[in-house]
């Protein structure tokens, strides 16, 4: 017998010395496996939307769910459920009349789960059912909450449920004692008022817009009161300022202890709502439909509560269609930001934009480099910043030519309602039930691409920064 081993692989043989002969052992060629790129980051996202979105329509069509006793038309189902998921809050069928009991409670479930975001929602679960998480999930849930550790992404799914369930119910609880048993409640029945409670206190923490409220388009009924406004705006702003930021607020309680991200949104939002309400009462001071005649406290109440609401959930005290049209303008401005990232809100973020508005202010002052708040933000998350706003602005302007292609409204309204359901505010000028259904559909998408489109991209953007193997030489371009 030959000394030494041999085996065969194919074609190729394989000896050693010192070890005896085997006999030959045949191992037919194997084609190399892709990995499928179907569930993972970002695609995740869209599916899991879509999937919500698609559940939530084929209820919605049902008959059982309507005031009219027949199947819903198929665009409207559709419509109320991606808004709801998309937490957009904007409407072809008025909530408190079109849907019974069991519908409106279809919705406040669409617009929790698109609140909490899916991720999230999904998350929780394998925590609790699976008692395990995939490295994937865990990665897309890092890009958008801004933790860093594993652990830290499983606790704070758990605290993003308990927390806003908790927030959610305190809400209720104030909202039910304002409309059942003040010395003039708002509702005879305990269980109405309960019920209305509920859904307020749900659709305002997730920035979510839709109201059920009988004989009242929106809050309008509510809007000289200071409870309702006062808590709504409490809630609107717990929701869409972002889960880490109020746990900054709550573990640090220093304003420069806070992580940068969370001292940017704070500082951003501030003014902005500042810049909101002062531009709303100077604008409508003078208007007969909407600030005018009212008390100057109520007046700045309205203007308060507008400037947080219009930014990021879509109630509204006034009524949009009477606004002047150079405050419907600034209000686009302030829709297209929107609220923070890992929050319940949608836009390009606060976030980006304070990221932008810092790079701008870096370059007019000749620096090289992004800095505030003695930390640097690295060129990856400029130019991740930049990309965002650009792209959030060309699809603004596709989505507005092919609503001015498809309806007759005056451009303003359309753009309005194109920002608004692009950045899932839910604001309206009153033209959303008379659009065509080709341009109801056109707003569909809007919304669905303005609740994924910014995180999604940044995601894609995120897994695409290899280090540079090499690179090209540099050359000027002329600017301005």
């Amino acid at each position: 017998m030959e000394q030494g081993w041999r085996r065969r692989l194919g074609d190729r043989v394989v000896r050693h010395p010192r070890l005896q002969e085997l006999e030959p052992v045949h191992i037919p060629p194997s084609t190399p496996r892709t990995p499928t790129r179907r569930f993972e980051s970002p695609l995740v996202l869209m599916y899991g939307f879509g999937c919500v979105i698609a559940i939530g329509t084929l209820v919605l069509w049902l008959p059982f769910f309507n005031t009219e006793g027949g199947f819903t038309p198929f665009l409207t189902a559709l419509f109320s459920a991606t808004s709801a998921v998309t937490t957009t809050g904007l409407v072809v069928e008025e909530s408190a009349t079109y849907w019974n009991r069991g519908g409106q409670v279809v919705l406040i479930v669409l617009l929790t789960v698109g609140g909490l975001g899916f991720m999230s929602a999904a998350t929780f679960l394998l925590i609790v059912i699976a008692q395990r998480i995939s490295l994937t999930n865990l990665l897309i849930m890092r890009e958008s909450t801004g933790m860093s550790q594993r652990t830290d992404l499983v606790r704070l799914t758990i605290q993003v449920v308990a927390i806003s369930l908790l927030i959610q119910l305190l809400a209720f609880v104030l909202f039910l004692w304002r409309f059942a048993f003040t010395s003039d409640p708002v509702f005879d029945s305990v269980g109405e008022a309960a019920w209305q409670a509920a859904f307020l206190s749900a659709s305002a923490f997730n920035n979510a817009g839709f109201s059920i409220l009988p004989d009242s388009a929106s809050l309008e009924v509510f809007r000289t009161e200071l409870w309702i406004l006062g808590g709504t705006a409490f809630l609107i702003i717990l929701g869409g300022i972002g889960y880490t930021v109020l746990v900054d607020i709550a573990r640090f309680k220093r304003f420069n202890r806070f992580r940068l991200d969370s001292r940017l949104i704070i500082l951003v939002s501030l003014a902005l709502w500042f810049l909101g309400m002062v531009g709303l009462f100077g604008f409508e001071f003078g208007n007969q439909d909407t600030l005018k005649g009212l008390p100057l406290g109520d007046q700045l109440t309205d203007a308060f509560f507008q400037s947080v609401s219009g930014r990021t959930a879509g109630f509204s005290s006034i009524d949009f269609a009477a606004t002047e049209q150079h405050t419907n303008f600034f209000f686009i401005g302030l829709m297209f930001i929107g609220g923070a990232s890992g929050s319940t809100a949608s836009g390009i973020k606060v976030n980006t934009f304070a990221v932008i508005l810092v790079a701008v202010l870096a370059s007019i002052r000749g620096r090289p480099q992004v800095e505030v708040f003695g930390r640097e933000i690295t060129p990856q998350q400029v130019q991740r910043a930049l990309s965002i706003g650009v792209l959030g602005l060309l699809a603004v302007f596709v989505v507005a030519v092919f609503l001015t292609l498809a309806e007759g409204f005056p451009f303003i309204n359309i753009l309005f309602e194109t920002v608004s359901a692009f950045a899932n505010v839910g604001l309206s000028t009153g033209i959303t039930p008379d659009l065509s259904a080709w341009g109801q559909t056109i707003l569909v998408l809007a919304m669905f691409v303005g609740r994924l489109g910014p995180l999604t991209f940044a995601l894609a953007l995120a897994q695409r920064e290899p280090h540079a193997v090499y690179r090209y030489s540099v050359e000027t371009v002329k600017i301005g």
